[in-house]
């Protein structure tokens, strides 16, 4: 196929031209599958950059989109990049008050947004936006017609733009998006990515992935997040392969079952989810069922360092077909696992053990490691190469070391063009020589696989002196079905506590088998039989590890945490600040004298 253009809407065109009548998205609407094809993509785009260009956008604009996955976002974000503006993505779990920042700080002239609920956050803090012109509205249902908006149906009426002469006009050097970084410790800042930006992630890519136009995906992560934007988009649009969007929102577990896609990407809590849940499905299974579960399972660990090399042997083979045959190939196609090839685990680290589990049922899962700030461009597990608990080598192009104090460092054309109005942040993120520093702290080793040991920001220094990394601790804790969350506590402090949130739908149904009658979480939580079996992990975990790192003492949330709470990211990811103030009491009762302690081992 020919070489990608130097923008998406290149790429966009070529397929429409060489491939018009091949399926480009597929959306499930009211239960039906409907089907765009890449001549009525290109076409939609080319309407939408008309119908924006009626409300005043050109080069040089930003124009907001707030809205959960879809297609429009797409054809928005192509149309909004063909006319030299620039895409800002607002996370349809925003707060009013982050809607006013992201729109605010980005001056966004056009906000495009969803429905009603999303339209109301605006219209809350609008007066506060002097720059927001027009807001256009996707879905109309429950929006009042003195509203003052535009129907998003009106601005796709155009007659179509000029879409190839409007590509011939871009300059690749120019921004294209920016991406707000989901703010782990504070307001997010907006990273300003160009097109050649886009572009070189998606070169690197497609190389290393080896995808092609029959590949399938499914978009379910929130198209802000630059991962998800990789897939559904700039990945989608070079390669050609097909984008489906489901009815699922963000737990995708039917959508999967149907579409079964052949590449797909989970962040640590799809996977850890998708144990728990065959967990807990085993928990309830008849003898038999169990059997052949522990059997298949076993079978597929054996095997799995030899598939993991890509040098099975026909006893090897051999062993992981009776694997599948007795539960691998039902459970995933269960899972929507069936026809995935390629099955990446990115945005934050993930316990080995969930690995295991996944390759011993057959789901070949393979790390990746970048940020908004390198386009998501920095490593990845090569095949025939996987080695747990490291993240992979330099994708093509990328440069990678270790600063003195082990941050991990990385250049190539990824690197961001820095942070929009904030050019002191950007001076401090990209040194003179156009090293990003990623605020990662990680290893090297002799062969250039890389492990992260954790944020910068977020090693614990004991009162004793030394140096922890929490991360590790908390993946160790949430391998297990009953715990959902886990944030280790300790810097400054002589010893480690954790909070630690329980997974309802597995801790309810145990409590439910034991004759445990219970309400709420709150409730389930706070039931001294509970305590005890988080108690007992927490000391089998405590086993595995060296003294300094061990949890002394824990406290169950009473609370299930919540983006829209501001106690996660939308990608969720613990927001570390936050929790420490939001659950201070707690921490500091953990570090009182009369609090219970997990038992000595």
């Amino acid at each position: 196929m020919t070489a990608s253009g130097p923008t998406l809407v290149h790429d966009l065109l070529r397929h429409a031209a060489e491939r018009p009548d091949a399926v480009a998205l597929r959306d499930k609407h009211r239960g039906i599958w409907r089907e765009t094809t890449w001549a009525g993509y290109a076409d939609r785009v080319a309407r939408a950059a008309a119908g924006l260009q009626a409300l005043g956008v050109g080069p040089g604009d930003r124009v907001a989109v707030h809205a959960e996955n879809r297609p429009e976002w797409l054809v928005a974000d192509l149309a909004i990049q063909a006319l030299g503006a620039a895409t800002v993505g607002v996370y349809p779990t925003s707060s009013p008050a982050e809607v006013e920042h992201v729109v605010g700080h980005a001056a966004a002239t056009v906000l495009v947004a969803e429905d009603e609920e999303q339209l109301d956050k605006a219209l809350a803090v609008r007066d506060r936006l002097p720059e927001l012109r027009h807001i256009a509205v996707v879905d109309l249902r429950g929006v009042g017609d003195d509203a003052g908006v535009t129907p998003w149906a009106t601005v796709e009426e155009h007659a179509p733009a000029d879409l190839a002469g409007l590509a011939q006009a871009l300059d690749p050097e120019a921004t294209a998006t920016l991406v707000y970084t989901s703010g782990t410790t504070g307001p997010p800042k907006g990273a300003m990515l160009s097109h050649r930006n886009l572009q070189a992630a998606a070169r690197a890519c497609r190389e290393v992935w080896e995808v092609g136009p029959d590949d399938e995906v499914l978009s379910y992560l929130p198209l802000c997040h630059v991962a998800e934007r990789l897939f559904s988009v700039v990945n989608a649009v070079g390669t050609g392969y097909v984008v489906h969007f489901g009815e699922g929102g963000s737990a995708p577990v039917d959508d999967l079952r149907e579409v079964q896609p052949t590449v797909f990407l989970g962040v640590p809590r799809v996977w850890e989810k998708l144990l728990a849940g065959v967990e807990i499905r085993m928990a309830d299974a008849g003898a038999v069922k169990r059997a052949a579960y522990r059997l298949g399972l076993r079978l597929g660990e054996r095997t799995a360092p030899a598939r993991m090399a890509e040098q099975a042997g026909a006893g090897d083979r051999l062993r992981f077909a009776l694997s599948s045959l007795v539960v691998g190939r039902a459970l995933r196609h269960k899972l929507g696992m069936g026809r995935v090839r390629i099955a990446l685990s990115g945005a934050a680290p993930i316990a080995p053990q969930v690995l295991q589990w996944l390759w011993a049922i057959g789901v070949p899962v393979r790390e990746g490691y970048g940020q908004t700030e390198n386009t998501a461009l920095a490593t990845f597990t090569p095949r025939g190469d996987v080695r747990l608990g490291t993240v992979g080598r330099a994708l093509p192009g990328v440069e990678l070391r270790l600063a003195e104090d082990g941050e991990v460092l990385t250049r190539c054309e990824g690197v961001f063009q820095g942070y929009f109005k904030d050019p002191d942040a950007t001076a401090a993120t990209v040194d003179a020589d156009g090293w990003l520093h990623t605020g990662d702290v990680g290893e090297l080793d002799a062969d250039g696989f890389l492990t992260i040991t954790d944020r910068k920001k977020d090693i614990i220094i004991t009162a004793g002196g030394k140096n922890i990394s929490p991360s590790e601790i908390e993946n160790r804790l949430k391998v297990s079905p009953f715990v959902r969350e886990a944030m280790v506590v300790g810097d400054r402090r002589k010893f480690l506590v954790a909070l630690i949130g329980i997974e309802l739908d597995t801790v309810g149904d145990w409590a439910t088998r034991r004759g445990i009658a219970y309400t709420t979480y709150r409730d389930l939580s706070h039931k001294p039989e509970v305590r005890e079996l988080v108690a007992g992990w927490v000391e089998e975990v405590n086993a595995d590890l060296a003294q300094v790192e061990t949890v002394k003492r824990f406290a169950l949330l009473d609370k299930e945490l919540d983006p829209e709470d501001g106690e996660l990211t939308p990608t969720l990811k613990l927001k570390r600040r936050a929790m420490e103030e939001r659950f201070a009491r707690e921490i500091e009762e953990l570090y009182a004298s009369d609090a219970p302690a997990v038992a000595a081992r």
